[in-house]
């Protein structure tokens, strides 16, 4: 059963029995040898299918605006390829006795799993059936379970922290994760549970003191995403591995307060995202975990909406984060186009906007003291060229930034592949490695 749970959904035999199950299932759909159905009641499902699909795009996209990019077309199709197997087996009810309609009703699910996974291997959000289903990771563990206190071995000042780690024996081979709440002391937000991942050198006796890497999901999103679709516990496990377990203890944080809710990293209308993440985190972190308190041992990063917000927080709290990773970001903060953001999140009021707009702070303010490693999708077409924007604006504020084009688009395909690139930079900078 747990081969089953950890097989992978985006290949291999579980998505060819995905695949061929739901075109089976289209097929039964369709399997009708009269003339009428196939010259009146299948076009009629198809032009029905079509116009609803149409009716959803602009509901979504124009009306309701839960995302600031529109539905993408391949996800439009499999939309309406559901919307028309659910028409064909209404209309294939007629004449069917029982075990047809059963049957009729089992290929519609079979049509959605399929299309489902097909979506689902576009963006790379849930690599396995276990995180489809919301089932506990193999390395989950209770965070009560982890030692609160034990002694640490701490790199001595102008030194990295690998030049005095040494290894003890039982040291585990891989980290864990663990759902934990941080308080929304300071700021309100009502922030969902986050996540931590600890690696192994965190789990010794003694335990190395390790810097902070705080990494928020995009939007839509949940704070567990990089750990389904970014795979960040087999990443860092396998840093940890080449470097006697040593890599960054990593904070999962809610920076959205729901899965489709977009507060935009700000302290405006919409919550007070930039104080939960630049008070009340880095507050929970350092009363309940033994790291690095030193800021320079920090670092803040993200994908998508989530990059965008970790830029927000290094030119709005370079105090708190001098270090950030920017993964398919986005020029601004935005629900779609300037004028509506400002309006939402400030009433209109345009330099309350700009006083804290990545571009509009960097382009009046120096950051000497900065650093930053941004990831863009080599086809990704609206992103990828924010990133150089973005990329051109903070090297002009003076900032130590580089550039990382990966093979892709928009998708997990680029921002796990991006934050493995980025940990041999982010472990020099944090004080890991020389």
């Amino acid at each position: 059963m747990a081969g089953l749970l950890d097989a992978p959904l985006s290949s291999g035999p579980l998505q060819l029995a995905l695949v061929v199950a739901g075109v089976a299932a289209a097929a039964f759909l369709l399997a009708r040898r009269s003339h009428r159905w196939w010259t009146r009641t299948v076009p009629a499902v198809v032009l029905v299918a079509a116009a609803l699909t149409a009716l959803l795009a602009v509901l979504v996209d124009l009306v309701w605006q839960p995302f600031p990019d529109p539905l993408p077309v391949p996800v439009l199709l499999l939309a309406g390829a559901v919307l028309a197997a659910i028409g064909l087996a209404a209309c294939g009810m007629r004449g069917r006795r029982a075990p047809g309609r059963v049957g009729a009703l089992l290929a519609v699910l079979l049509v959605t799993a399929a299309c489902l996974q097909w979506v689902n291997a576009a963006y790379g959000a849930f690599p396995t059936l276990r995180s489809a289903m919301g089932l506990p990771a193999p390395n989950e563990v209770p965070f009560a379970q982890v030692a609160a206190r034990e002694q640490v071995v701490a790199a001595p000042p102008g030194q990295p922290l690998s030049a005095v780690w040494r290894p003890p024996a039982g040291l585990p081979a891989t980290g864990v994760v663990a759902e934990v709440p941080i308080p929304a002391t300071a700021s309100g937000f009502a922030a969902r549970p986050a996540w931590l991942y600890l690696p192994p050198a965190y789990l010794a006796r003694p335990r190395a003191q390790l810097p902070v890497l705080v990494l928020l999901s995009g939007q839509p999103g949940s704070p567990d995403d990089w750990l389904n679709g970014g795979r960040l516990a087999e990443r860092m496990d396998a840093f940890a591995a080449a470097h006697d377990g040593l890599a960054p203890v990593v904070v999962l944080p809610d920076n959205l307060g729901g899965p489709l809710a977009d507060p935009l990293c700000m302290d405006s209308r919409l919550g007070n995202v930039a104080t939960y993440l630049s008070v009340d985190v880095p507050a929970w972190i350092r009363g309940n975990l033994q790291v690095d308190p030193d800021a320079a041992a920090w670092a803040i990063g993200g994908l998508s909406a989530g990059g965008t917000c970790a830029l927000q927080m290094a030119v709005t709290a370079p105090q708190v984060y001098p270090t950030f990773l920017d993964i398919s970001g986005e020029a601004e903060p935005t629900l779609g186009d300037r004028a509506t953001t400002v309006r939402a999140a400030f009433g209109g009021d345009d330099a309350a906007f700009a006083a804290v707009n990545p571009l509009d702070v960097l382009a009046g303010k120096a950051f000497p003291g900065t650093a930053g490693f941004l990831v863009a999708g080599r086809d990704d077409t609206e992103y990828g060229p924010q990133a150089q924007r973005v990329f051109d604006a903070c090297r002009a504020a003076g900032m130590d930034v580089q550039l990382r084009v990966e093979p892709g688009g928009h998708t997990f395909e680029v921002w796990g592949p991006g934050l493995t690139d980025a940990l041999p930079w982010l472990a020099t900078r944090l004080g890991i490695t020389p």
